[in-house]
């Protein structure tokens, strides 16, 4: 093929394709420098401690409750506390207690710290009408002891639940 050395018109990209050019200015750095940073690699931050959750599910892979060994789970949020005796093999709640019921908090009316203790000594009178002696494990879904779960918990180990 033959080349032709023909006057030919000249276009610059953008005018056929319809986009202003944007100037591109290249600074250079002021100083620079031959050194190169270390390479750094730092852990996850407390990597010996793991979430509530994560805790928590890897707890409840190890117990399962059952019928006659329930799992006792007991979630205490900022103003109440919830316990739930469960089975999980038939995926059954065979008790549910908690601060916000009207039976446990009127007759005569009191604080969550003394509902709570109320919520422990009804969960252990389901226990005797189930014909529960123990619990496969006690779940605190990662949480930390305060009043309300202090009063709880001493009413249950009351029964033989826990140790103290």
């Amino acid at each position: 093929m033959a080349q032709i050395n023909a006057p030919a018109l000249q276009f610059n990209n953008s005018a056929v394709f319809g986009i202003n050019p944007k100037p591109f200015i290249y600074f250079q750095p002021q100083c620079r420098s031959l050194t190169k940073k270390p390479l750094v690699i730092e852990a996850r931050a407390n990597a010996r401690k793991e979430s509530a959750k994560t805790l928590n599910r890897r707890m409840l892979k190890k117990f399962n409750g059952t019928a006659k060994h329930p799992r006792l789970s007991v979630f205490c949020s900022d103003k109440q506390l919830y316990a739930m005796l469960v089975d999980d093999k038939n995926k059954k709640c065979l008790f549910y207690g908690s601060t916000l019921q009207k039976s446990f908090r009127q007759d005569p009316p009191c604080s969550t710290v003394e509902a709570a203790q109320r919520v422990g000594e009804a969960l252990v009178k389901a226990c005797v009408d189930l014909n529960i002696t123990e619990i496969s494990s006690y779940d605190r879904n990662g949480l930390g002891r305060g009043e309300r779960l202090n009063a709880f918990e001493i009413a249950i180990s009351s029964y033989g639940f826990l140790p103290r």
